[in-house]
């Protein structure tokens, strides 16, 4: 089971890349704009590419606004990975 948690939250430590931050929005939404420390992994590769995860590390999953990380989450609590939502997603990111 995941935990769903708001952007202001866990903004400040996303901003000092404390966390290993997943966006789960397709290449051109991240090229249009990104959370600076966050790797890019689709939603739509997510199960032929999870296996480039390491299951020891929490994993925290942004996309726009919280549906298809919620998506993503659901797959990688299933396969075993430690995982958190970012409920409200990169539309609620005040940064750079």
């Amino acid at each position: 089971m995941y935990i769903s948690v708001p952007m202001s939250q866990v903004q400040d430590e996303i901003k000092a890349q404390k966390l290993d931050l997943i966006d789960v929005r397709e290449a051109d939404e991240f090229k249009q704009g990104h959370v600076p420390s966050a790797q890019n992994l689709p939603l739509s590769q997510l199960i032929e590419r999870s296996k480039e995860l390491d299951t020891e590390k929490t994993y925290y999953i942004m996309c726009q606004m919280g549906g298809r990380s919620a998506s993503a989450c659901d797959f990688l609590d299933d396969q075993g990975f430690k995982v958190v939502n970012i409920e409200d997603g990169f539309a609620a990111w005040r940064g750079d």
